[in-house]
């Protein structure tokens, strides 16, 4: 493989890439829509929160909790502000979107959704905004309703507004799907939704590292995120609702932090958020999630998707002149992310073969089944890029694959 030229910045604000020495390794980490690489920056905020300023929060009255404290709760404003949401009281810390989702369909779903009632999901949904659903149709006696997808990725919205009928009491959808990189029309998805008095989740796990998230223009009345999409540690991630949904919600789990008072004979709970956040949270998490933010939005988002508009132009050029490959999800608009399949090489064939040019991608399902079982597919070979990523990280690639394609005899 030839070597990878990179004059960004940005790939050297992230350790990962770097030899023992210091100099670049040459990793073509294409990764990303699973997890990204944390920039020195997180590091350093992290470990200097676990060195200097290490207690437990808000319950504490001596100097170390009071700092971890205010860590803390400006982490929430952090989130608050790169999400445009109202207040930071909008803001609940989760362990990411999944849990974010399971919080939801707990609290606000159970709420809502009774026998014969229905859920609204679309085809294109991570498990994570799936499983969820059907546990709470289990529950309840609901049933989940899925708006269909065209050949090429995107969300079919004729079909979605038949479906919006009175039944329908919710709709949980992914702001960009994890599998295509498909980005969906979400203001208009919403406005068809709230036309009807239906209220709208959404899944931003893929988005919230590409495009700019504004909550308030949005409408939406929830918005989750994982951390470790956009930089940040694993193991935190955020939930924004609009206030009149979080204070009517009950709590998720109990413990502490989450009350107001508790007896024996009765229990009175805290205001939001911190009714939702039982137990001593992830501090650290929320302490590096803060420091991804601000890394990101120093770089601004509007370089970040231009950038990303260049590596979906290239990347879909020079993957596609590949004899045998085709790419699985082209709609328009999209994140850099490419799923593509190879005439008779199976994806994790691929995944493991590459992986020996150090070019890291994902083969499998990508915790998408229905979306693979509606394209007829048992899997495909993502390649989902970053901000570190660039043109030269596509070559690489498509060298790669080239190599790949000799070893199979092509």
């Amino acid at each position: 493989m030839k070597p990878v030229a990179v004059s960004s910045r940005m790939r050297g604000d992230f350790p990962i890439f770097r030899d023992p020495e210091g100099r670049d390794n040459g990793l073509v980490y294409l990764d990303n829509g699973a997890s990204a690489q944390k920039p020195q920056v997180v590091l350093d905020a992290v470990a200097d929160f676990y060195a200097t300023a290490y207690a437990n929060i808000h319950r504490g009255v001596y100097r170390l909790s009071e700092e971890a404290t205010r860590r803390y709760e400006g982490g929430r404003a952090t989130v608050a502000n790169f999400l445009n949401a109202g207040s930071a009281e909008q803001i609940v810390f989760t362990r990411g979107t999944t849990e974010a989702i399971n919080l939801l369909a707990a609290t606000f779903g159970q709420q809502r959704v009774g026998p014969g009632d229905e859920i609204l999901i679309t085809t294109l949904e991570h498990h994570s905004n799936i499983v969820p659903w059907q546990l709470l149709c289990e529950r309840t006696g609901a049933q989940l309703k899925i708006v269909p997808i065209g050949d090429n990725g995107s969300l079919d919205l004729t079909a979605m507004g038949e479906l919006l009928t009175e039944r329908v009491k919710l709709l949980s959808v992914a702001h960009v799907s994890n599998a295509l990189g498909t980005i969906n029309p979400l203001r208009e998805i919403i406005r068809l939704a709230h036309d009807c008095g239906v209220p709208v989740i959404v899944d931003g796990a893929q988005a919230i590292p590409h495009l700019a998230v504004d909550v308030q223009a949005l409408d939406c009345d929830f918005y989750v995120f994982s951390g470790h999409k956009i930089y940040g540690p694993t193991g935190i991630g955020a939930l924004y609702g609009k206030r009149e949904h979080l204070e009517a919600m009950p709590p998720y789990q109990g413990g502490g932090d989450m009350i107001e008072s508790v007896t024996f004979e009765k229990t009175t709970y805290a205001p939001v958020p911190t009714r939702f956040e039982a137990g001593t949270p992830n501090i650290a998490g929320v302490v590096g999630l803060a420091a991804a933010l601000d890394y990101v939005s120093g770089i601004g988002f509007e370089t970040i998707e231009q950038h990303g508009r260049e590596l979906v132009e290239y990347g879909t050029r020079v993957l596609g002149e590949i004899p045998d490959l085709r790419i699985i999800g082209t709609a328009e608009p999209k994140v850099p992310v490419f799923s593509f399949v190879i005439d008779g090489i199976h994806p994790h064939d691929a995944g493991t073969i590459l992986s020996e040019s150090n070019v890291a991608i994902r083969a499998g399902h990508h915790c998408a089944q229905p979306l693979m079982d509606r394209l007829g597919l048992p899997a495909t070979t993502r390649a989902s890029l970053g901000l570190y990523n660039t043109t030269a990280d596509l070559d690489a690639l498509v060298e790669a694959v080239q190599n790949l394609r000799k070893f199979f005899g092509k």
